[in-house]
């Protein structure tokens, strides 16, 4: 049977089975050993001997059950003869063959045989090569192989036998497919296994220092025989029969990660640690401590994060220490504990306040009343508590890199005797990575050639590769000369000067040479290095500006000033001057100057735009110290001698030389770290007002119907009408019921309401909307759009309703009385319905539905809960825009902040854990419980539909507390303590095992105390509730309390002392956990999320027209459509929707005949798009008022921005402004020009290029032209670096300044303003380009690199040929066609020019390029009938 599944034919083996491969019949010779065919494969002559071996031990009687397992020793044993059988077969293969000896120069290299033998394919042989002709370019068949009939016109390229019968066709081209075809059948040479070692060189000539030479660069060849042994192994266990079918054999690694079914998805999985909490410490290794190291490292910890968190809070002095012990227990929580943050926030409260008692002033009034009182203030919430969570993976982080450093000191404390003082003073008070980096770098610095010998010794314990050892730095030269003399000649440590600066210690005074610095140089003269004074000199000072930059307290000092004195100044590059104009996002600080870090930290994304910018080449940030002059004299004090003498004012002046140079060293250094911190922070700042949005998005309960309790999940009718278009969209509508599911949906036409007195009859589908809210009786209706348009359809149902007083579902009020109100109609958020609507998991969900009725479904369902619909993105929840500016923080790490707000209210509010067995859409929500992540919850689903697809008690999922001996776990204990509390259970009174308090946030470990609530409550004692317990069970008490509706009698409880007696006999804080579990007596599982967010009027805004307060204000200068001309007024349309007017008095000078001028209809027309002026922006009615007027449109808008005096450098400001004027008024005699239109812009050649340098294809620049005021030039992208300026000429002009009536291109192409040329020139030849570049036969490169791809194909395929296009840079607009016939024909090429809707070719247009590459092979064929 095994055999059966091999497929033989396809294995070819070495060149001796090569030898009986038939070459004329194509059959397969019988070996001389009988086998037809049969490879020579080691493994299975393995196989046929242990198949002998295990015959004749059945023979023999050993084995008496083919099933029997064999014995361990056994397996092994034959296992170590397998390998010793193919180490003998594989001996021979060990020696370097001739053609290694050859390679590295060795041994005589014997002459080569006259012929060498070919290997041949295991195919029919083919004949020569021979070029194909042109025509072949096209050929969509395979050549004929030899041995068959070649087909007519399938010969060399030659005008007078081509064959053009069938020429034109479909361009497809298999050949490249058959090629690979061909290739994936030849099988090469199975190279030899294993590696050839050096042994045995000396019989080739090589003496023993060459060998040695050559070990010492190569290695003997058993440097890895470890893991050749690894991988023999694990072939072997591969190959091994028994071995069971795992997943990794089957699918791709790829497939396997993205299912998380991979092992290390399946050991997150089984490990009993929350899945959070293993994916963030999955870098971080687990020290083994013992209890006291333990305690002492949670100290450092807590009061590390402590100091972290504290500047933000403010507290008072004797607030500090609670806090640090508040830090500490959450600290011990996540990490001895394995708590996740909501389970800490939940049932650890009590651990976030501090409560103190205070005595109260007597009152006469009230002998009786307390003399304290308790006062409770919060010490950390929940963003704090995810704060934590991440300093504490940082001190992670922090340890072990600090305890990396200290084992490197130790091993040269123990290898060398060296002993640094420096080291073990500033390690232990190193508290910021940056600060353990200057550490290391410091110990690196001072001992080089130390650590690479400890490496080393290291490298050869654990049994690495061994490494020679590398040369001395420059620096241990030095140090390792007498030149380091005129170093100790400075008169102070680098250290010593840097405690000096720091003012940590006892001054430590300069001591001055007795000679001067030149004499001294001189004096230390050392061959061949040191050979005269100036270089002593050099690399003595060179040496001193070292020490002083890697002295880790020096770097410290610098660091400490620039984070108190460093200033922020943006200076614009040549490329900003002209890139960033007044409109320009980045204006706001292209002259920004002066910005303290305190500046910078309270605009984030002000900050994060910068560093873009200035990756973007526009700006250069640049960070200076404030008074640096000040700054360098205190410390050329503190490094200068108090003497006077010739000598100490020549050191005196070295020292200052060196220390200038060690700054601006130390400044690079220092602005760079600087620059990434802040970079970082500002990340985490920006993400963290994210999450604070986001939170607000999901702190919104389903939408409450009239007279039901907040949670309540509505009927909802959504409606929309798309794009609004009059006539093609229709209003599509889904009627979703409570249980979240779609069960109606259709489509309206008209629904406006008639006029009586127009005698004007309601739209055709008023009466099919009332009939549908009598028949479906929706709690309320949801609008929503991609338009405008959708403010009139909202307008139109509030109309209908209120016409004919239309109700929703009726209710009781407050009195009991039963009554209705009118049908509810609201604006919904769509932010998630147009994410999903298009999507795949709404075509999986709805396949037969419309996308627009897919989009009112989302808005029904986001209408009954909002949380739901946004767990459904996954990651795609960065798709939504909760700050303009997230795009400047990494998608990981917004994701992580993201989901941390989702973990928080998904806890809050819990998750139904049999809703969510049965429903997918509910199960979105289980990564997000405490404990849980993807791969658990998954693994939690599984488990419990393998119990019987339902949880009854909370115990279950533990496997515990069910009659079913069979039941499996579905989660671990650790994990499970997590989640067992917000995985809720819905409490049925007709079950017999059903817990009230499994349908509440009380979590088991309180149940007790639930109960003994439940019995004071009932007044219950010891034997009433033993008795009540005994007969129907622990929950019994709790039970007794929901069936007699006596709840609220836990309010008369006194919650206090309970709480004190937990505290002194248990030790256990439960004053908070109190109240929640007499809340959730009440009321299991409140909602306690705020009421339905209805959107505000900016909100409304900015979802129909896609504008912001900042994108759209007035002032603004914006293009506006002309929609109809009255002689009064006219209507007009901005790009946004948004419906305007222009009032007569706002036309242009000389227009109006009110005023004495033209009919307006004169000079504007219909359709028409114009610059207008925003006088007034109605946010709420989507309407605006306008200006055409030259005097308003001459006035720019300007955004007001309040500035601090001295942080905007105004001179420069207007500098560059008169400097850019000057260049555009000077810049080729151009007169400046002013043309109404949003592309216009009064620039050069030059100055189009760069602006439009990082545009997309298409972009466009409209200018002035240097040929006069009758002429405009019109610059487009058509690749990168490469510009089409397009010359136009003005007809029909009213004035030489207005723009002409008809545009003419090239006296071929006329159009009447200049958005009909762009719409039908300009984007008509990018749709081509962008055609053209998309196509297959399309190459990137430039026409060398085309031409070279044409010789290497048809070098390949010589029988074939072959065409290409590529992009002609010279002449913008233009392609070569390049083609290149059979392998011997020359190459050539054609132009291809880009004409509006169309490619031309020799004289020839062309629509598409299906056609054009059809049409050249037209022209080829008519060229070579042409040559007969």
């Amino acid at each position: 049977m095994a055999a059966s599944l091999l497929d033989v034919a396809a294995e070819l083996g070495s060149e001796e089975e090569d030898e009986d491969f038939d070459d004329e019949t194509g059959q397969v010779r019988n070996k001389a050993n009988g086998t037809n065919g049969a490879i020579d494969d080691s493994s299975e002559e393995e196989e046929d001997d242990d198949d002998e071996e295990a015959a004749r031990k059945i023979r023999e009687g050993f084995i008496e059950d083919s099933d029997e397992e064999e014995d361990e020793e056994t397996v092994r044993e034959r296992r170590r003869a397998r390998r010793k059988r193919r180490r003998e077969r594989e001996a021979e293969e060990e020696a370097l063959d001739e053609e290694d000896l050859d390679l590295i120069g060795v041994g005589p290299r014997p002459a080569e045989p006259k012929f060498k033998r070919l290997k041949r394919r295991h195919q029919d042989d083919e004949g020569p090569a021979e070029p194909r002709g042109v025509h072949d370019i096209f050929s969509d068949e395979d050549e004929a192989v030899d041995g068959q009939e070649r087909r007519p016109g399938r010969s060399r390229f030659d005008a007078d036998d081509l064959d053009l019968g069938d020429f034109i066709e479909d361009d497809e081209f298999p050949d490249e497919e058959g090629d690979r075809l061909r290739e994936e059948a030849e099988v090469a040479r199975p190279t030899a296994k294993g590696f050839a070692g050096v042994n045995g060189l000396s019989a080739q000539g090589l003496d023993e220092a060459s060998i040695e030479d050559m070990r010492a660069a190569f290695g003997d060849g058993t440097e890895y025989d470890w893991a050749l042994e690894l991988q023999e192994a694990m072939d072997e266990e591969q190959q091994d029969p028994d071995k069971p079918l795992e997943l990794k054999d089957v699918f791709e690694p790829s497939q396997l990660a993205e299912k998380m079914l991979t092992d290390e998805d399946n050991e997150i999985r089984n490990t009993d640690v929350p899945e959070r909490f293993q994916l963030a410490r999955k870098p971080f290794q687990q020290p083994e401590l013992s209890e006291e190291e333990a305690l002492a490292r949670a100290k450092e910890e807590a009061i590390w994060i402590s100091n972290m968190i504290l500047p933000k809070k403010r507290f008072d002095r004797e607030m500090v220490e609670p806090f640090q012990k508040s830090v500490a227990k959450v600290l011990e929580f996540m990490n001895v504990e394995d708590y996740e943050v909501p389970f800490i926030f939940q049932h650890r409260k009590d651990y976030l306040i501090h409560a103190v008692r205070v005595p109260t002033d007597p009152d006469s009034n009230n002998p009786n009343a307390p003399e304290t009182t308790l006062t409770a203030q919060k010490l950390l919430n929940q963003g704090d508590l995810w704060e934590i969570f991440e300093l504490d993976l940082k001190f992670r982080a922090l340890v072990e890199k600090r305890e990396a450093l200290s084992r490197a000191h130790e091993s040269l404390k123990s290898l060398h005797g060296i002993q640094d003082d420096i080291f073990e003073d500033m390690l232990p008070s190193a508290v910021t990575m940056e600060e353990l980096q200057d550490i290391q770098d410091y110990l690196h610095f001072q001992y080089a050639s130390e650590l690479k010998e400890v490496n080393h010794a290291e490298a050869e314990q654990s049994g690495a590769q061994k490494r020679t050892s590398a040369l001395k730095t420059v620096f241990e030269k030095i140090r390792s000369s007498k030149v380091y003399q005129f170093v100790r000649a400075f008169g102070i440590a680098a250290d010593d000067f840097a405690q000096n600066a720091l003012q940590t210690s006892k001054r430590r005074y300069t001591e001055d040479a007795s000679e001067r610095p030149d004499d001294m140089a001189d004096s230390l003269v050392e061959a061949p290095d040191y050979s005269t004074g100036a270089q002593v000199a050099r690399a003595g000072k060179a040496m001193f500006v070292e020490e002083l930059t890697m002295s880790p307290r020096m770097r410290k000092l610098m660091r400490q000033t620039y984070y108190t004195q460093g200033l922020f100044d943006c200076f614009r590059t040549d490329k900003g001057l002209r890139r960033i104009d007044e409109d320009h996002p980045y204006y706001e600080f292209k002259y920004l100057r002066g910005q303290d870090f305190s500046a910078m930290a309270r605009r984030p994304e002000l900050y994060l735009k910068m560093l873009k910018a200035e990756e973007e080449g526009l700006i250069e940030i640049k960070i200076r110290l404030d008074r640096f002059e000040l700054f360098k004299e205190r410390l050329f004090k503190e490094i200068e001698s108090d003497n006077y003498s010739e000598v100490a004012d020549a050191w005196n002046a070295l020292r200052r030389e060196v220390l200038e140079t060690a700054l601006t060293k130390l400044e690079k250094i220092m602005v760079k770290g600087v620059k990434e911190n802040l970079k970082a922070e500002c990340e985490n700042q920006l993400a963290r007002s994210c999450r604070e949005e986001y939170s607000r998005k999901l702190d919104q309960a389903p939408y409450r119907p009239k007279g039901e309790v907040l949670g309540t999940q509505p009927r909802v009718l959504a409606l929309s009408n798309g794009n609004g278009n009059a006539g093609r969209d229709a209003i599509c509508w889904a009627w979703v019921d409570d249980d979240s599911k779609v069960k109606d949906h259709g489509k309206f036409v008209d629904l406006r309401l008639g006029n009586a007195e127009k005698y004007l009859p309601d739209g055709r589908d008023v009466q099919a909307f009332k009939d549908l809210l009598s028949r479906r009786k929706p709690d309320v209706i949801a609008v929503s759009g991609f338009s405008v348009e959708t403010r009139k359809l909202y307008q139109d149902l509030r109309d209908i309703i209120d016409k004919y007083d239309l109700r929703g579902p009726s209710y009781d009020d407050d009195d009991g009385n039963e009554t209705t109100d009118k049908m509810d109609v609201q604006l919904v958020n769509d932010e998630v319905a147009r994410l999903y609507h298009t999507s795949d998991r709404a075509a999986a969900d709805y396949p037969k539905l419309a996308p627009l009725v897919r989009y009112c479904a989302a808005l029904a369902k986001y209408v009954q809960d909002p949380m739901k619909e946004y767990a459904a993105l996954g990651r795609d929840i960065i798709s939504i825009t909760f700050d303009p500016n997230q795009h400047l923080i990494p998608q990981e790490k917004l994701l992580k902040y993201l989901e941390t707000a989702m973990v928080d209210y998904v806890n809050l509010v819990g998750v139904e854990v049999n809703e969510a067995v049965a429903d997918p859409y509910v199960a979105n929500l289980l990564p997000y419980v405490c404990g849980l992540g993807p791969r658990k919850a998954n693994q939690l689903l599984k488990v419990v539909n393998l119990n019987g697809s339902y949880v009854n008690t909370r115990e279950e999922l533990l496997g515990n507390g069910s009659e079913n001996e069979n039941m499996m776990m579905a989660v671990t204990a650790k994990v499970w303590t997590n989640c067992a509390s917000f995985l809720y259970i819905t409490y049925d009174s007709t079950e017999e095992h059903a817990d009230y308090l499994d349908n509440t946030r009380v979590h088991p470990e309180d149940y007790d105390l639930g109960r003994k609530m439940a019995a004071d409550a009932l007044d219950f004692d010891e034997e009433d509730v033993k008795a009540e317990v005994d007969e129907y069970g622990p929950a019994a008490v709790v039970r007794k309390l929901v069936k007699d509706d006596e709840q609220e009698k836990v309010n008369d409880l006194i919650l206090e002392q309970y709480a004190e007696q937990l505290e002194s006999s248990f030790n256990q804080r439960k004053r908070a956990t109190l109240e929640t579990i007499r809340a959730e007596l009440q009321q299991p599982y409140e909602e306690l999320r705020r009421p339905f967010g209805f959107l505000l009027t900016d909100e409304i805004f900015t979802m129909l027209t896609g504008e912001t307060k900042d994108s759209l204000c007035e002032n603004m200068i914006v293009p506006v459509n002309i929609r109809r001309i009255f002689q009064d007024h006219m209507e007009v349309r901005l790009d946004s929707g948004i419906e305007g007017g222009v009032s007569s008095a706002e036309y242009p000078e000389g227009v109006g005949e009110e005023f004495g001028g033209k009919d307006p209809r004169q000079v504007f027309t219909q359709g028409q798009t114009t610059q207008a002026k925003l006088l007034y922006l109605n946010r709420k009615a989507l309407t605006a008022q306008l200006s055409l007027r030259d005097d308003a449109l001459r006035r720019p808008y300007v955004k007001d921005i309040d500035r601090i005096p001295g942080e905007w450098d105004g001179v420069q400001e207007e500098q560059d402004k008169r400097t850019a004027q000057k260049e555009i008024e000077s810049s080729r005699g151009r007169q400046h020009r002013v043309v109404k239109h949003p592309l216009f812009r009064n620039f050069n050649t030059r100055q189009a290029e760069e602006f439009l340098g990082s545009g997309v294809r298409g972009d466009v620049v409209i200018r002035p032209s240097s040929r006069g005021l009758d002429h405009l030039a019109v610059t487009w992208k058509v690749a990168d670096n490469v510009y089409q300026h397009i010359d136009v000429l003005e007809l029909d002009k009213e004035n030489e300044f207005s723009v002409g009536r008809t545009l003419k291109i090239g006296g071929k192409y006329s159009y009447s303003d200049l958005d009909d040329l762009i719409a039908n020139h300009v984007r008509a030849m990018a749709k081509k380009v962008d055609e053209m570049m998309g196509d297959e036969r399309y190459q990137d490169g430039s026409k060398t690199q085309t031409d070279q791809w044409l010789e290497t194909y048809t070098e390949a395929n010589p029988k074939r040929s072959m065409y290409a296009f590529c992009i002609n840079p010279k002449f913008p607009g233009h392609f070569f066609l390049c083609f290149k016939a059979g392998r011997d024909a020359p190459l050539a090429s054609w132009p291809v020019k880009i004409i509006p809707n169309a490619f031309e070719l020799r004289g020839n247009p062309y629509p598409d390029m299906r056609n054009l590459k059809n049409g050249f092979k037209v022209l080829i064929m008519n060229q070579n009938m042409g040559r007969r």
